[in-house]
């Protein structure tokens, strides 16, 4: 007998422009210990497949139409809400995507570990803190007595992620759901998430469902694979079958654009500087408690009792007309604070930046603010940057109206031009924010960033969250953008394989500073730094062969 048995699981969503097909049809079968991955873009129906087993999505206006999911003998779509409870969270346990969005901002990392293991196990809140306290040591948070008395903003993100997997695995359930575990992180996190995961399934033989958008991170993990689109699997089967051997061209489409470090052709031919940056500083003020934690510099400020972390420390290069410079580290070391300082949006300490020869430090605020239609930005999260009471002709319209590029006259002339170079169909033009998929909204907010046509943009993890097929189709826009308009671009990923393609150089960050810094090629083939060395180790491969060779070297080496 199976541990899990789905046969034919349908789900709808009732709305008032209809029924939305969520999940269709869906059956699959998993054993003991081991781990099935299901795949597909946002949408696709992944998530709500999952919480559908544990009746976690919302109701109205969600739905199970049909379907058995047969768990350890009983079927949970037909159990009562008092025996599903003392399932979920003990018998079969979930980790989330967004630790800072899923975890109690009001409770400790502590109180929320002691909570199912009181209210599943019936230990005594001491006996629970030992078993929690054992937990946090287990998944790898160095000082436990430390973290259990941490608020959840107090953490890291990748220490978030292992708290939430302590919470996950702290009654020993027989089965773990993983729902984009990884999403966002950098890939030094990203592979020591995954290796903390494979460790704890193997010494607990605990069975996984690991849901992602992203088959390159699956190949070293999963026995086997569901692929879906639309909310039906559309091809099924062993990781190495879904991965050589691929049947439907959805599943093709999908590993074709999984970013496998090619460089892309072209590269810059000038040699004039457009931007310098010298022994830049940015420094915060901290608490010190809070982030005792944290592996950067902190130092006092004369006479006073304030401390402060270096987010740019001493940072010194510079960017050649046309380049595509790329800048790359782990989360927390400096890049974004290094692209907002040197756009003067936020202010620097120490250093000087120079923009076509001119120092941008020293310039009077009515130059300053004439200089950003030369210096634009593309934000990480288009769900957050962009005005969502603007309509996407506002949104592009306003720039362009702001430094006098456009007329009322000829503004929708301009804005209907952006609209097509950004690859969105004109009716867009009268649409808000929330009606577009998050790919969509990037596009706006890439249109927004060259309606001045800049002569430089800092792109800051323009595509972290977004889906492989969608992540490709943004990088050939920003590409062909950049080419037809002659922009110069500073690119800021954690994403080293997507770096690669674009960029021309590499900077490489680790704790405010630039540790190592050349071309592209250079970096790739021969770096001399160790945290280079590391962060391209860290790298997942798009091959389950090569990958799980690789995690076997990693392993042997510990």
């Amino acid at each position: 007998m199976y541990l899990l048995s789905v046969e034919d699981l349908t789900v709808h969503f009732h709305s008032r422009n209809g029924i939305i097909k969520a999940v269709r049809n869906l059956s699959f079968v998993l054993d003991y210990g081991e781990t099935l991955a299901i795949v597909g873009e946002s949408g696709s129906g992944k998530s709500v497949a999952s919480y559908s087993l544990l009746d976690l999505i919302p109701k109205p206006p969600g739905k199970i139409e049909a379907g058995k999911a047969i768990f350890n003998g009983s079927d949970l779509l037909t159990l009562e809400t008092l025996d599903l409870q003392k399932i979920r969270g003990n018998e079969i346990a979930i980790i989330f995507q967004d630790p800072m969005s899923s975890l109690n901002p009001y409770l400790t990392i502590g109180e929320q570990l002691i909570e199912p293991i009181v209210y599943h196990k019936k230990k005594s809140r001491r006996e629970a803190k030992g078993l929690a306290l054992s937990m946090l040591t287990e998944v790898g948070l160095n000082g436990p007595d430390n973290k259990f008395n941490c608020f959840p903003h107090e953490l890291s993100g990748g220490m978030q992620q292992r708290a939430m997997i302590a919470m996950a695995l702290i009654t020993k359930p027989k089965l773990l759901i993983c729902d984009e575990p990884t999403t966002a992180l950098d890939v030094t996190t990203q592979a020591q998430i995954i290796r903390l995961i494979q460790k704890i399934q193997k010494k607990y033989k605990i069975a996984v469902v690991f849901i992602s958008h992203d088959l390159g991170v699956v190949a070293g993990i999963a026995d086997k694979i569901i692929v879906m689109k639309d909310g039906e699997a559309v091809e099924s089967g062993i990781t190495n079958d879904i991965f050589y051997n691929p049947k439907t061209q959805y599943t093709k489409k999908l590993l074709s654009s999984i970013p496998r470090g090619e460089k892309r052709e072209k590269n810059y031919t000038s040699k004039k500087v457009l931007l310098e940056v010298n022994n830049l500083v940015k420094y915060y003020p901290v608490n010190q408690d809070t982030f005792s934690w944290q592996t950067f510099k902190l130092f006092s400020a004369k006479n006073t009792e304030k401390r402060y972390v270096k987010a740019v420390d001493d940072v010194s290069f510079d960017i050649k007309r046309g380049e595509i410079f790329g800048v790359v580290g782990e989360s927390g070391c400096g890049k974004s604070s290094l692209g907002k300082t040197i756009l003067q949006l936020t202010s620097l300490d120490e250093g000087q930046i120079y923009f076509s020869d001119k120092n941008l430090v020293n310039l009077p605020l009515s130059e300053k603010i004439s200089m950003r239609k030369h210096m634009q930005m593309i934000f990480q999260d288009p769900y957050s940057s962009l005005n969502p009471r603007m309509t996407v002709f506002d949104t592009l319209a306003e720039p362009l109206l702001y430094h006098s590029l456009a007329t009322s006259t000829n503004i929708q002339k301009h804005v209907l031009s952006l609209i097509d170079d950004i690859g969105l169909p004109r009716i867009s033009a009268k649409k808000y924010p929330h009606e577009f998929s998050g790919g969509q909204r990037q596009r706006i907010a890439i249109g927004r960033a060259i309606a001045t046509k800049p002569e430089f943009i800092i792109a800051d993890e323009p595509v972290s969250a977004l889906d492989v097929t969608v992540q490709a189709q943004i990088l050939e826009l920003i590409l062909n953008l950049t080419e037809k308009h002659n922009m110069t671009m500073m690119f800021i990923s954690h994403d080293l394989s997507v770096v690669r393609y674009l960029a021309d150089r590499i900077a490489v960050m680790q704790h405010g500073k630039i540790v190592e810094l050349n071309t592209t090629s250079e970096i790739f083939s021969s770096a001399s730094e160790k945290y280079t060395k590391e962060l391209l180790g860290a790298i997942p491969l798009a091959d389950p062969k090569e990958e799980k060779k690789r995690q076997n070297t990693i392993m042997s080496d510990r």
